[in-house]
């Protein structure tokens, strides 16, 4: 038959429709997508404008607002997010995705070093832990300074307000954080509207201030930053400290494209976030191009006296939104450490039905307040906050651009030119940025390279005493075939039900099943021997879930298999088992669950571990969250059992 030629007699077939009409829904869909992304993604280097141009100008010493200067910072800031957001994140970096997940923690188990050998591996590993690491400084940091810079407007709107600022920014503070067991589910649909009129609202300043002297304009000529760096090379490498405020949001949008996805992230910063922080910084540098004792507030200057009160509300609510986003972004590293098995369990609790990714740590959000109102005390201001800020994010940047050059060559198999050339591009200002903020380091810059330094001392002590763990459990534990082969021996007695012992990986018996059959004598008629494994994916569909092994005598093997995004949930996997009929006669309602509690022998003679490393690791295994919990065991039916360990 012929095929129905396409032509303008036949534009009314219904079917002629269907694909303008597919495009609209699609549209549709990616405005909304992007809407939200503004809410989620974008208000950490949204509220960037509240201090960057300010600390260029005050940090370090200070220095002299002239035209010159002003013209040359505007030059750095404009490059700087055109090269390090544009163009290496928005544009390049949100390729290296991990089945849409990024960050640097799925950009890690992107290159698998987890089953690799070799120093350079190590070495591998630990650059991204420490990268993970930084950000729980970044974390810390990102709500004190900015909260903190919106309600430092209450001292241009009245100077009298000063001694109140900071007790206000504890209790916003405070309240940010007593709040986040709710939730973001129900207040979601409103932060991207939010996020749209502060940056209308950026923007709309920027055109005020860049009308009053639009000579600014020439800080696009890239010639202004490089006759700033030529004119005072070491003044413009203190300043570059402070410009790299700027793009501190770079790896949080980085880290946030699983939630959206790359095209509505990309089409936020090109149509809004971009052209309305431009103009902001422009229109701060005009300002201070007529007026040079605008620096102290240069972002509230360019409101008018009527809106200053107003601005310091919206200012307040964009930065509760940016601290937000810096939290959830920190729940999330969180599970993730603890699904690639470089944390303890901790507590999960999923906030939304809907949304894997909305989830409360209460663990780490107690930590984070802490340590959140701790600093904002501790500084007390937001040009000596600017000082321990942005050592974490540009180390993380360099570390990630590291990672990516491994992912060129590993995974997308380019060559080491083509690859090492474009790392190169990106590398060079990381470096760049990271060699300025290290000057920061005696003003505060060593507080997130402590707090990273800890993180890591702390994960790699965890990975490495439960490997040791393992290992133990491997060389000293009864193959499951010779465990079965005695029962045929002895056979104990078996009762109505099915048992579910949780175990490692590997072929031998746990430790809690040999216990519970010495002590009470008897076996459920049939059991599950049961391990969660965490795959280098962000996800594992339902259809992948399980892997289901008879092994003889009513003993089955199940591996239940997740992503590094998902928490486990094993009572729900043994009701899939029980639907598949992969197992005969099992039934959830009449199974029991057995998990093993490690208790750490401090005192041991084992030398595999040293006698501190010990003592922590016995700490975290103590405080760690129990397997019942963990694994959303019913609690009714479910025994934990105490194993004494020796490492």
């Amino acid at each position: 038959m012929a095929s129905r030629p396409m032509n303008a007699e036949s534009a009314g077939h219904p079917g002629d429709h269907a694909a303008p009409a597919a495009r609209g829904a699609e549209r549709r869909r990616m405005a909304a997508l992007s809407l939200m992304a503004l809410g989620i993604v974008y208000g950490d280097i949204g509220t960037s404008p509240l201090y960057a141009l300010h600390a260029c100008f005050y940090s370090g010493g200070g220095l002299a607002v002239t035209p010159a200067h002003v013209i040359g910072i505007l030059s750095l800031i404009f490059w700087a997010l055109i090269v390090v957001i544009s163009v290496k994140y928005v544009a390049f970096m949100m390729q290296a995705d991990n089945r849409g997940e990024g960050g640097i923690l799925a950009l890690l188990a992107l290159l698998d070093p987890w089953h690799a050998q070799g120093r350079s591996v190590t070495v591998l590993i630990l650059l991204g832990t420490f990268g993970a690491a930084l950000l729980y400084g970044d974390g810390m940091i990102t709500p004190a300074i900015s909260v903190l810079s919106a309600v430092d407007g209450l001292r241009v709107a009245a100077p009298m307000l000063k001694p109140w600022v900071i007790p206000v920014t504890v209790l916003i503070l405070l309240f940010l954080f007593a709040t986040q067991r709710k939730g973001t589910a129900r207040l979601g649909r409103w932060l991207g509207p939010i996020m749209v009129l502060w940056f209308a609202v950026l923007a709309l300043t920027g055109v005020y201030g860049i009308a009053q002297d639009p000579a600014v304009l020439a800080a696009m000529n890239p010639l202004a930053a490089g006759r700033f760096v030529a004119a005072a090379p070491g003044t413009a490498f203190l300043v570059l400290g402070s410009v790299f405020l700027v793009v501190t949001g770079g790896e949080t949008l980085y880290a946030d494209m699983g939630h959206f996805g790359p095209a509505p992230i990309r089409w936020a910063w090109f149509a809004v976030v971009l052209p309305a922080l431009l103009l902001n910084y422009f229109g701060q540098g005009a300002l201070l191009l007529g007026d040079p004792a605008k620096a102290a507030h240069p972002f509230y200057s360019l409101v008018p006296g009527w809106g200053v009160y107003p601005m310091v509300i919206l200012a307040t609510v964009a930065t509760v939104i940016a601290s937000q986003a810096v939290i959830s972004g920190a729940y999330s590293l969180a599970r993730q450490s603890i699904q690639m098995g470089l944390s303890p369990r901790l507590n999960i609790v999923q906030t939304s039905a809907e949304e894997m990714g909305q989830i409360y740590m209460p663990g780490v959000n107690l930590a984070l307040m802490i340590s959140t109102i701790a600093v904002v005390v501790g500084f007390g201001s937001t040009a000596r906050l600017a000082g321990a800020y942005g050592v974490a994010v540009s180390a993380t940047m360099a570390i990630t651009t590291i990672l990516a050059f491994r992912v060129m060559r590993s995974r997308w198999h380019w060559s080491r030119v083509h690859a090492g050339l474009v790392a190169g591009l990106f590398l060079l200002p990381d470096l760049v940025f990271l060699s300025s903020n290290l000057l920061k380091v005696p003003d505060g810059g060593w507080l997130p390279l402590l707090v990273a330094a800890a993180v890591v001392l702390l994960m790699t002590t965890w990975r490495r005493g439960m490997r040791l763990r393992r290992a133990m459990a491997q060389e000293h534990g009864m193959p499951v075939a010779t465990f079965l082969q005695s029962l045929s021996y002895e056979p104990p007695a078996r009762v109505r039900g099915t048992g579910v012992f949780l175990c490692g990986p590997g072929d031998t018996v746990p430790q809690g099943l040999l216990h519970h059959l010495k002590l009470n004598q008897v076996l459920h008629e049939r059991v599950l021997l049961m391990t969660a494994i965490t795959r280098d994916l962000p996800r594992v569909p339902a259809a992948d879930r399980l892997e289901i092994t008879p092994l003889g005598a009513d003993f089955y093997r199940v591996f239940v298999y997740y992503g590094f995004m998902q928490t486990p949930n094993l009572s729900v996997a043994t009701k899939l088992c029980q639907d598949l009929g992969a197992i005969p006669g099992l039934e959830a309602e009449t199974t029991t669950y057995f998990a093993d509690r490690l208790h750490i022998a401090v005192a041991g003679r084992n030398t595999r571990l040293s006698r501190w490393r010990r003592r922590l690791f016995a700490f975290m295994a103590r405080n760690a969250q129990g397997a019942v919990e963990y694994y959303r065991l019913p609690a009714g039916r479910s025994v934990e059992l105490g194993i004494q360990v020796d490492l």
